[in-house]
C-alpha cells in the first residue's frame, strides 16, 4: 500500500498471519543465556536451516563449527586476551562477546571456505584481483544469508541467539582456533534458551528507508 509522496505505508490490517514474518518479527539478539540445554535435534534443525540458504552458484563455500563444554570456554578466553590490545571501546565490545560465548551451551563458528574464490577466478577471464574481490564478496553474501537463517530458525524454536560481529578484529586467531586452515572468519553465534524475556531496539520506520523509483 502506497502512502504519500509514493512512499509505502504500514501493511494494514487485512494481511493474513504469516508465521515466517512473526518470526522475523520476534527476532531479536540475546546475549544472555540460561543453563538449558539446546537438544541435538534442534541444533541440527538450526544448521539444516543455515545449509539451506540460497549461495552464489550453490557453491555453498560455508563451514560450520560447533563449541561446547571446555572449547567453548577456551574461544571466550582467547577473546578476553585480546580485548587487552584494543582501545576502550573495542575491548569493551570484545569482553561482553566472551561472556555471551561462556554463557551459552553452545556456540556455532561460520567460516567461508574460499572453494568459490578459487571455481570463481579460474573461471571468470577476468583479472585476478578484480575477479578475487568479486568472488569474495560473494562468499560473504552466501554465508550471511546462512547466518540469518540460523538466526530465524533458533527464534522458531524458542531459542536465543546473536551475532558476535566484533569478533572480526581477530578473525584470523577465530579461524586458526575453530581449525580451519583456509579460507576467512565470518561469524560467530551464541545460541541457548534466553535468560529471559527480551525485545529488540527501536527500528527505524520503513519510510525513512525506502525510496521508488519508477
Amino acid at each position: 500500500m502506497r502512502g504519500k509522496a509514493g512512499v509505502m505505508s504500514e501493511p494494514d490490517s487485512q494481511l493474513p498471519h504469516n508465521e515466517v514474518l512473526a518470526v522475523i518479527d520476534r527476532r531479536h539478539s540475546i546475549r544472555v543465556f540460561s543453563e538449558d540445554n539446546v537438544p541435538d535435534a534442534f541444533l541440527r534443525a538450526i544448521l539444516q536451516a543455515a545449509n539451506a540458504a540460497p549461495s552464489a552458484h550453490n557453491q555453498q563455500s560455508w563451514r560450520f563449527t560447533i563449541l561446547k563444554g571446555e572449547k567453548r570456554k577456551e574461544l571466550a578466553a582467547l577473546v578476553t586476551e585480546r580485548a587487552n590490545d584494543f582501545p576502550r571501546p573495542a575491548s569493551v565490545l570484545l569482553r561482553m562477546a566472551a561472556r555471551s560465548i561462556v554463557g551459552a551451551p553452545v556456540v556455532i563458528g561460520i567460516v567461508n571456505s574460499g572453494s568459490l574464490i578459487e571455481h570463481g577466478t579460474e573461471l571468470f577471464e577476468i583479472g585476478r584481483d578484480e575477479a578475487y574481490d568479486f568472488f569474495r564478496t560473494m562468499e560473504i553474501q552466501s554465508s550471511a544469508a546462512a547466518v540469518e537463517n540460523m538466526l530465524l530458525a533458533a527464534t522458531s524454536l524458542g531459542l536465543g541467539a546473536v551475532w558476535l560481529g566484533i569478533l572480526f578484529l581477530i578473525k584470523d586467531e577465530i579461524r586458526t582456533f575453530l581449525g580451519e586452515p583456509a579460507g576467512e572468519f565470518m561469524a560467530v553465534i551464541p545460541v541457548g534458551y534466553p535468560a529471559k524475556p527480551a525485545t529488540g531496539p527501536k527500528k527505524q520506520a520503513l519510510d525513512e528507508v525506502l525510496r521508488y523509483l519508477e
